[in-house]
């Protein structure tokens, strides 16, 4: 990881009560090892899909190009392997309603599906993706029950967050279209909202649960 970026998610999480930068350090953490067209990564325990993994990355030229599907389309960036995925949506790609919120993967501000699973961007190289299909807020159906109920029950306060919150949904309700109580709960126990808006996202998952469930029925 570069310098640039490790600072970025030092300083974002400083401000973290009893965190030093000694121990975030260690927490952002990542290990890389090049070699032939092979990337290797060691994610820290709070990397999501952390674990070593291996990907294929090609390269031209002697430049290492990534090249993965967001929102339906290729894209291929030339950043290195490392560089946290969030980055390159908001900075290479433009897609910016995928928002920064701790840098360390544990609010959920951050949330986009790869291959239709919820992941934090924040912390999931961009290496991690190759070849595989990232969606953000932006490639989220506008008919999807997760958007409708967040509009009819007026989800959002301030709203900073909730683009990450809608994607958990998402990928929660895509997974099961009746979820328990339980997996409700563990599904969004590690998302904030600074705002406090829980129980409207309470009520707000119940209508998307139920949307979905009306539309499975008709289709």
């Amino acid at each position: 990881m570069d310098a640039c970026h490790r600072q970025r998610l030092v300083s974002g999480c400083l401000q973290e009560k009893g965190r030093d930068e000694a121990s975030l350090e260690k927490t952002i953490s990542k290990k890389l090892t090049i070699k032939s067209n092979e990337v290797r990564y060691l994610c820290g325990g709070n990397c999501s899909g952390g674990g070593l993994f291996r990907q294929k990355i090609t390269k031209k030229g002697g430049v290492i190009m990534i090249s993965f599907y967001v929102n339906g389309k290729k894209q291929t960036v030339d950043v290195s392997p490392d560089t946290p995925l969030l980055w390159v949506i908001r900075d290479q790609l433009k897609l910016t309603g995928t928002k920064y919120g701790c840098g360390i993967g544990e609010c959920g501000s951050c949330t986009v599906h790869i291959d239709g699973k919820a992941y934090r961007s924040c912390v999931t190289p961009v290496g991690q993706v190759q070849g595989k299909r990232v969606t953000t807020i932006e490639g989220l159906p506008k008919n999807n029950p997760v958007k409708k109920a967040w509009i009819q029950e007026q989800v959002p306060q301030c709203g900073y967050c909730q683009t990450g919150v809608i994607m958990q949904v998402a990928a929660l309700i895509s997974e099961s279209k009746n979820p328990d109580t339980d997996k409700i709960v563990n599904a969004m126990d590690d998302v904030l909202c600074r705002c406090g808006s829980y129980p409207r996202m309470k009520k707000g998952i119940k209508a998307a649960v139920e949307i979905a469930r009306k539309e499975g029925k008709a289709s």
